[in-house]
């Protein structure tokens, strides 16, 4: 059974997912894709690790916490780059990446 840490990093995570992937497909409707490239590549990569590091805590990896810093990290970085932006689906992005880099962070620790 899943202790209430990984249940709330698990839908931190997926949440992210979720937020990462709309924003994804939200920036490749932009008008000027090229400005939002470095942004929609960080939200591909965020929605992969959030999904990998819910699966791990899901399966109770042995490797969870680290999977869970390295998502923590990515976050965070997707976090920054969306905030760059005035597009909503970025700023709404952004609160989500902070909230699971928290979460992960406190996972992991």
């Amino acid at each position: 059974m899943l202790n209430q840490q990984y249940k709330e990093c698990i839908q931190a995570c997926l949440e992210c997912m979720e937020a990462c992937n709309v924003c994804y497909s939200a920036c490749l409707k932009e008008e000027d894709v090229a400005m939002m490239s470095y942004c929609i590549r960080l939200d591909r990569e965020c929605a992969d690790i959030c999904s990998f590091a819910a699966k791990a805590m899901q399966s109770n990896s042995p490797f969870a916490e680290q999977i869970c810093k390295l998502c923590a990290e990515i976050c965070e970085a997707c976090g920054k780059e969306c905030e760059k932006h005035e597009q909503d689906h970025c700023k709404k992005c952004a609160e989500s990446c902070f909230r699971c880099a928290d979460a992960c962070r406190k996972m992991a620790s």
